[in-house]
């Protein structure tokens, strides 16, 4: 059974930092490509970052500069450090596990919840 567990959300101030972060199992996670998505209220959802099973990583131009996205394949998680939030990133933030070959495969955790405000 496939699992994602997002955690590391909450409520910080414009300005703070957080660093969320997503436990995968049930997947070969070393040849997914991770991401990050969020979904603000009355919003569609949106990319934020991924990095692919190379490290190849592709940022939000939202959030370049401020976030980060790593990997650490021998724990089967994923990171995303986010530094300098702003009011409009508050969002539920989604992890989610993909991956194309004969069949494209996509899993997603149930989302954990930033909000930026003073």
């Amino acid at each position: 059974q496939v699992q994602l567990v997002e955690s590391g959300g909450g409520l910080v101030q414009p300005g703070e930092s957080l660093k969320l972060s997503c436990a995968a199992s049930g997947i070969t996670f070393s040849i997914y490509t991770m991401g990050w998505y969020r979904q603000a209220p009355g919003k569609q959802r949106e990319l934020v970052a991924d990095i692919r099973s190379g490290d190849r990583i592709n940022y939000s131009e939202g959030v370049k500069g401020r976030f980060t996205i790593s990997r650490d394949n021998a724990k089967n998680t994923v990171y995303l450090q986010m530094n300098s939030l702003r009011p409009e990133d508050t969002a539920v933030y989604f992890c989610n596990a993909a991956y194309a070959g004969m069949f494209n495969i996509n899993y997603w955790g149930k989302g954990t919840l930033v909000t930026v405000s003073s």
